[in-house]
């Protein structure tokens, strides 16, 4: 401004001074366009200066700011081996301030010697939810896989604690997922394979060579002949192919040296880009965590799990409304965490209460048997009405559920673990899974019986609940314990039983099933259904003098309406006289054979008369 000023002042006493001679003119106008241009550029200088300083300033960081970040961005770890006295030295050499102190000094803990005090960080870490996110980075970087998977199994961890799985290897070139499936089926051993696992594996081979054939216009081979591809009549569907494989990596990964060889071919990640691709198909989802719920039974491979980020999976999948996906992840992580769970959840036994970590102590067990064609959820659902099933999930659980033992038991009985088994049955050998498979109630009897030691059923006191052929497996796998010295104490801890319409004495479904049988070819569990079964009256006849002996409390149910067999049929499939041990109360109830052990609200007498028995059953033990 003022050398504006200045110049306009020059220009005017130019213009007004009287002429002078023309020597003088010039000089003088020389003089004054010096000084014009000497003012001129000392402002300019001044002023560029000016705002080069003022610029500079306001670009200047204050280095501890950055300090301060860089500190918050990068954790710095030493790189030597892990042992105790190196962990607390590699901690306590870290600068912090004191905001920051209570994140390292967890971290500390969760490496402590003391197990309760490593329980203590996890449960504090994951009851955190004022800290920054970098504050969660932190935890999620630094921490080791006890505490990572502690975190995935506390109901309220922050879902920042788990960083995302690192980024998968890219596909081969010119390769696909079944591709790379059928590879690694190949890849594992062929040979002394029980009948099922190898017909599973030969099915997935063939189905999926098939397919690629499809995709690279390759020849069908019949018996060494080739033919060509007639696309429009052949064609497999891809989440066909890769089902076929997926069912046979199923059977392969509950052999452990098969679990190292998926690992080794890189299984885990194909897997995981799989489970990533299908998010909508929950059968493909079902067969892949129950893959890794088996290969999480080796404790050799938890790093490796660990590592292949399917922890983070694993923990989103836990806080699903999908009691299905819930619970696959449940089994899995209580696999991996070593260090509240001492128990082993082999495939088909699924724990419904607790899922997570709980400082509430489990006092006794109850187990969910279902019968012929069942499963360990959806047999176990509220009976449906007319709302589509598909709103119901989103719905308060008090109104409607998709597990009762799960929704209304858990909360009514927090103290009991809540178990549900499941297996595969099928009423006619047309829709058996696998051809040569001939299970008795004996075989799967022993098979269950297994499996349940394995996670810890016996050593508490505990409840049997059953329908249909599942009673009988109960009474099966009793008698099969009794007969076991090592088995004592599950026959001792049984405190009750309740049957829902169990066929004690055969059903009619294995009465119509046999009159057609050259029509329906009924599976061996419908044939060992039928009244005149030796098998059958045996096993009853055995029970009804094991279970007077040993004073155990039974509550039996028992439908009163038929049940529609499909379209035409419709059956009174266990009637009164077949449901009646001999012993105990027998209730009938105004249902069919579906929703008998399918109560239709909480208040509904079918769930509270099963409440209060399991309550008196196992009063004592509760209250010590």
């Amino acid at each position: 401004m003022s050398l504006a000023v200045y110049c306009v002042i020059c220009c005017r006493r130019m213009g007004t001074s009287t002429p002078l001679p023309k020597s003088h003119t010039y000089w003088r106008e020389i003089r004054n366009l010096i000084k014009f241009t000497g003012s001129l550029i000392l402002g300019g200088s001044l002023f560029i200066t000016y705002e080069v300083l003022a610029l500079k300033k306001s670009l200047t960081l204050d280095t501890q700011v950055v300090e301060r970040e860089k500190m918050k961005s990068y954790i710095y770890v030493h790189t030597v081996s892990l042992d105790k006295r190196e962990n607390h030295d590699a901690f306590s050499t870290v600068e912090m301030e004191d905001h920051e102190c209570a994140v390292w000094l967890l971290l500390r803990k969760s490496r402590s010697g003391d197990r309760a005090a490593r329980l203590q960080a996890v449960q504090e870490m994951s009851e955190a939810h004022h800290w920054h996110d970098y504050q969660y980075r932190i935890i999620a970087q630094a921490c080791d896989l006890r505490t990572l998977t502690g975190l995935a199994r506390s109901k309220e961890s922050d879902p920042r604690f788990f960083l995302r799985p690192p980024p998968l290897p890219p596909l081969k070139e010119d390769s696909s997922i079944e591709e790379e499936l059928r590879q690694l089926l190949a890849s594992l051993p062929q040979t002394e394979l029980d009948a099922c696992i190898q017909y599973f594996t030969s099915l997935a081979l063939s189905e999926s060579s098939q397919s690629l054939a499809a995709q690279k216009g390759g020849l069908w081979c019949f018996g060494g002949n080739g033919l060509p591809y007639a696309e429009s009549f052949g064609e497999v569907p891809s989440a066909t192919v890769e089902m076929f494989c997926l069912e046979a990596l199923v059977k392969h990964s509950e052999i452990p040296t098969h679990c190292d060889k998926i690992e080794a071919n890189g299984g885990l990640q194909l897997l995981q880009r799989l489970y990533q691709l299908h998010k909508d198909c929950p059968n493909i989802q079902r067969n892949i965590m129950r893959i890794l719920g088996n290969m999480a039974l080796n404790e050799h491979l938890h790093s490796t799990i660990v590592r292949s980020g399917w922890v983070s999976i694993l923990a989103e999948a836990m806080k699903s409304q999908h009691i299905m996906e819930a619970s696959h992840a449940a089994r899995t992580l209580a696999n991996l965490d070593r260090e509240t769970v001492q128990d082993k959840y082999q495939d088909g036994v699924y724990v419904l209460h607790p899922q997570y970590r709980t400082s509430q102590p489990i006092k006794a067990d109850v187990l969910f048997i279902h019968g012929l064609m069942g499963a360990a959820f959806k047999t176990w659902r509220q009976q449906d009405s007319d709302q589509d099933l598909t709103e119901k999930v989103s719905e308060d659980e008090t109104k409607y559920t998709t597990c009762w033992p799960k929704s209304w038991l858990a909360r009514d009985c927090p103290a009991l673990r809540i178990i549900s088994v499941e297996y595969d049955t099928s009423l006619s050998d047309w829709r058996t899974r696998c051809p040569m498979e001939r299970k008795s109630i004996a075989f799967r009897s022993n098979e269950l019986l297994r499996k349940l030691r394995a996670a810890g059923v016996g050593d508490r006191p505990m409840i049997w609940v059953s329908h249909s052929m599942g009673g009988l497996l109960v009474k099966k796998m009793l008698l099969e314990a009794s007969k076991k010295p090592e088995m004592n104490t599950l026959i001792n801890n049984t405190r009750g039983i309740i049957f829902y319409s169990v066929p004690h004495h055969g059903s009619h479904l294995a009465e119509y099933s046999v009159n057609i049988r050259y029509l329906l070819f009924p599976s061996l569990e419908v044939k060992e259904l039928s009244k005149d079964c030796p098998a059958l009256k045996t096993l009853q006849d055995d029970f009804l003098e094991f279970a007077k002996d040993k004073h155990f409390q039974v509550l039996s149910f028992v439908e009163t309406l038929p049940t529609y067999i499909g379209s035409m049929i419709k059956l009174h499939v266990v009637p009164l006289e077949s449901a009646d041990l001999g012993i105990g109360d027998l209730i009938p109830v105004d249902v069919n054979h579906l929703n008998i052990c399918k109560p239709k609200t909480k208040d509904a007498f079918l769930y509270q008369r099963t409440l209060q028995f399991i309550r008196d059953a196992l009063a004592e033990d509760l209250e010590n």
